[in-house]
């Protein structure tokens, strides 16, 4: 009997929300304080990725019909989040300060990163009847105050992880609800992908927590594309960084232009696509493509963008023909199939769609 090899698991990185690159140039560029808070993230980051390498290998074996939602489905769905303080320390077992029964909490951070994960849960399951993260109810577990003076927000496989930032750079990641939904949303990918995080597939994975986290933020504010500004992590940015937010879909490429941080790299068109061997092939950089992909999908057909373009970016991310290992080019026919299925051949949606990945250099 011949057997199918299964895809052997690809070069893993911790999903995290300021890239490495960012982080380099504030260790080159900046001041003694900037250079060891950069040093401590970047350090932090490797040791993640080894412990996210071990939940993604686990997954890695699993086929998409044995995941838990098919015998827990029937279960009614109840939003369940819990906040653990790290207490400025590196303990991703901290004591959990904030619960679903529990009294708010006094610590500000706890209160906001429960609130912010709380919208994405509500996002998820009133319009994607998402039952959280791996759709059969999985608490979301967020860590707060992790490390001192800590320069980032992660995905672990597990755990939503926020530092307070050094204040000279970045802030409070966890009072943005574009970074806690866009970890939100890599958990999403890695139950429904899983998209292999290097190279394109691994940027199609950061694009997509981009438009879901800046969906949430738009669902939770009742805005229609007209009103949206399409940022993510605008709020992170600390004083006197010369910048709007990390990172622009409409606009990839001037998220921020600053002394420290450098210039915002990302490409959008593939005009421009990065060859490069760091960021996992380029995820956070050319994932810049894809996303305004979407925005001009979305600016097309108009009105909220959750609704058609975000079901059919949605859509395609949890579809059958999506690869591990997909290139733009077929993620984009994925998405122009699933558009025909939604809404007809002939539909403006499928046209939008068609015309968007042209404008970015992606052929169909």
């Amino acid at each position: 009997m011949t057997t199918t090899p299964a895809v052997p698991p690809a070069p893993v990185a911790v999903c995290s929300f300021i890239p490495d690159y960012v982080l380099r140039n504030v260790a080159e560029r900046g001041g003694d304080d900037d250079r060891r808070a950069a040093l401590q993230a970047l350090a932090t980051s490797g040791t993640m990725r080894s412990l996210r390498v071990q939940t993604e290998a686990r997954r890695s074996v699993l086929p998409r019909s044995a995941m838990p939602e098919i015998t827990t489905a029937l279960a009614p769905p109840t939003k369940e989040r819990l906040i653990r303080d790290a207490e400025n320390t590196a303990n991703l077992r901290g004591p959990i300060i904030r619960t679903e029964a529990g009294p708010a909490s006094a610590d500000e951070t706890a209160e906001a990163a429960f609130e912010r994960l709380g919208a994405t849960w509500d996002f998820y399951f009133q319009v994607f009847a998402r039952n959280s993260i791996d759709k059969a109810g999985m608490p979301i577990e967020g860590v707060v105050h992790y490390r001192r003076g800590y320069d980032n927000a992660l995905w672990n496989g597990t755990q939503m992880i926020f530092g307070d930032g050094s204040g000279r750079l970045f802030t409070r990641l966890a009072h943005s609800l574009t970074v806690c939904a866009h970890e939100v949303s890599h958990g999403v990918v890695q139950y429904d992908g899983p998209l292999v995080y290097q190279g394109q597939s691994g940027a199609l994975n950061e694009s997509m927590a981009d438009v879901l986290g800046v969906l949430v933020e738009q669902w939770s504010l009742d805005q229609p594309v007209e009103q949206a500004d399409w940022l993510v992590g605008r709020e992170i940015l600390a004083p006197g960084v010369t910048g709007k937010a990390l990172r622009s879909l409409a606009e990839p490429g001037t998220a921020y232009d600053d002394d420290v941080l450098g210039r915002d790299p990302q490409p959008g068109h593939m005009d421009g696509y990065v060859e490069t061997d760091e960021d996992n092939g380029g995820v956070h950089i050319n994932s810049g493509i894809p996303n305004r992909a979407f925005t001009f999908v979305a600016q097309r057909l108009g009105g909220r963008a959750w609704e058609d373009a975000g079901r059919i970016w949605y859509a395609s991310l949890g579809h059958e023909r999506l690869l591990p290992t997909a290139t733009f080019r077929q993620f984009a026919r994925i998405t122009r199939y699933v558009a025909s299925t939604l809404f007809g051949a002939g539909s403006r949606q499928v046209s939008a769609v068609e015309e968007a990945w042209d404008g970015v250099g992606v052929q169909l």
